[in-house]
């Protein structure tokens, strides 16, 4: 078992820290199209028998999360409840090792989407199985801040791969990346299964085990064990019928599936899964592929000042607050390509589309990126965070789906001015959903939790 300090605070970060290497590959991949689709609708570049179309970019960009949709059902369906997070996890990773080889080898337009459609696989289960991980590990009073190391380690790869993707040539790009796969996956071999994993499977004393050694008394442990045991007699295993029937179980799934709806059509994924083409197209005097990797460290920043304070000030300050910003930053861009469009494009308007995405990345990335994983697995109780995180995700990365995949016709049908202009409306929408709707989780156990969407406390809670 992974062990190294006597304080089960340190120890319950380094078990989160550890299983989230696997996201510092997803935030490569997430990065991946950026410098890649450049390089293959370049005909000096590209490794293909002509340059990519912009309609064969969008498949690119979009055919995992298609994928990743199939992926979730049966993750779902068969594989969480009965293999336990820690060996799902490391099944859903495999097909990022195949991904990785078929890219370096790649010499049709076929490959490269296999091995999109390969990762988007892989990463849908990977962001079901880690804030579920995560929730389990973690104490209540710091649960927030260690559902946050997620978004840090996507950051982190974000920014590897944008400071890397665009001055390497592409098959040298592929080799680094199918090698990141290998270094980040080795280290999930010594972790513990999560304890409520284990306890729903019949593992008791493995599950008092692995409690007694993340909270660090048996005393505890024994106290977390009587919460899952009063679940398992109060509840019975979460069907596709409970789903219709069970009225707490269908608000906790209403509200991960707004926040997650919300989450993407603010256009944060849109924007930056062709963040070097949009700044290509600003024309600006600052280079994008520099542009490009500010933005991510950045990205990287905002998700690192969540982790400091999300415990602290609570979820919906920091979400309400942030969506305002990325509303802002939106209306920028809009602005931005307005003034294009009439040629009064001068001087400091130069440098507004930069200035509008950072308020954009920085916002998204404190914000809704970053807290969207640590309460969707908060508002399900232990039996049915598996189906809940399982079903919300699919939906999630449907909308991912459609934004990134119709992003480019819709910003050519109604123009980009327009485009941003709705982005910026949905933020202040899901501003409006989040204060008066959602609940604050922080410093509550799961137990609280379901408590305040049954009505027994005071919440502003739809």
């Amino acid at each position: 078992m992974f062990q190294f300090h006597k304080s089960p605070l340190l120890r319950q970060y380094a078990v989160v820290i550890v299983a989230n290497l696997s996201v510092l590959c997803t935030g490569v991949g997430l990065a991946w199209p950026s410098p890649v689709l450049v390089k293959l609708s370049a005909a000096s570049q590209t490794i293909l028998p002509r340059p990519v179309t912009a309609e064969e970019g969008s498949w690119i960009v979009s055919i995992g999360f298609l994928t990743g949709i199939a992926a979730n059902i049966f993750i779902g369906a068969v594989l969480i409840d009965r293999l336990g997070r820690k060996l799902c996890l490391l099944l859903v990773i495999l097909p990022k090792f195949a991904a990785g080889f078929v890219f370096i080898f790649a010499k049709e337009l076929w490959m490269i989407l296999l091995g999109r459609a390969l990762v988007g696989a892989s990463d849908a289960g990977v962001f079901v199985l880690l804030p579920m991980y995560a929730s389990e590990i973690a104490s209540k009073d710091i649960r927030g801040s260690l559902g946050t190391i997620l978004q840090i380690m996507c950051s982190f790869g974000i920014v590897t791969m944008l400071s890397m993707g665009p001055f390497i040539p592409y098959s040298l790009l592929n080799m680094i990346y199918t090698g990141i796969i290998v270094v980040s996956t080795i280290p999930l071999l010594i972790l513990p299964d999560g304890p409520y994993s284990l306890y729903s499977r019949g593992h008791k004393a493995e599950s008092l085990k692995v409690l007694t050694f993340l909270r660090g008394s048996e005393t505890l442990a024994n106290e977390e064990m009587k919460e899952y045991e009063l679940a398992s007699e109060t509840n019975t295993q979460i069907t596709v019928k409970d789903i219709v029937t069970n009225r707490l179980f269908l608000k906790s799934l209403f509200l991960a599936l707004v926040l997650g709806f919300g989450a993407q059509f603010v256009g944060f994924n849109a924007v930056t899964f062709y963040l070097q083409t949009v700044l290509e197209s600003t024309q600006t005097s600052v280079r994008p592929e520099v542009a490009s990797v500010t933005i991510g460290l950045i990205q990287l920043f905002a998700s690192f000042c969540t982790t400091m304070v999300t415990d602290r000030f609570g979820r919906k300050p920091i979400l309400t607050v942030t969506c305002v910003g990325m509303g802002l930053g939106m209306l920028g861009l809009g602005l931005f390509f307005k003034l294009k469009q009439e040629d009064t494009v001068a001087g400091f308007l130069n440098y507004l589309p930069l200035i509008s995405l950072i308020l954009v990345v920085y916002s998204y990335s404190a914000g809704i990126g970053s807290l969207i994983w640590v309460i969707t697995a908060e508002l399900f109780d232990d039996r049915s965070r598996g189906m809940g995180m399982s079903v919300s995700t699919i939906t999630t990365t449907l909308f991912v789906f459609l934004t990134t995949k119709y992003f480019a016709i819709v910003s050519l049908a109604l123009g980009p001015a327009t485009t941003y202009w709705i982005f910026s409306g949905n933020c202040i929408l899901l501003c409006l959903f989040i204060m008066f709707c959602v609940p604050e989780t922080k410093g509550k156990s799961f137990a609280e939790i379901q408590n305040i969407l049954r009505g027994k406390k005071e919440e502003n809670t739809c």
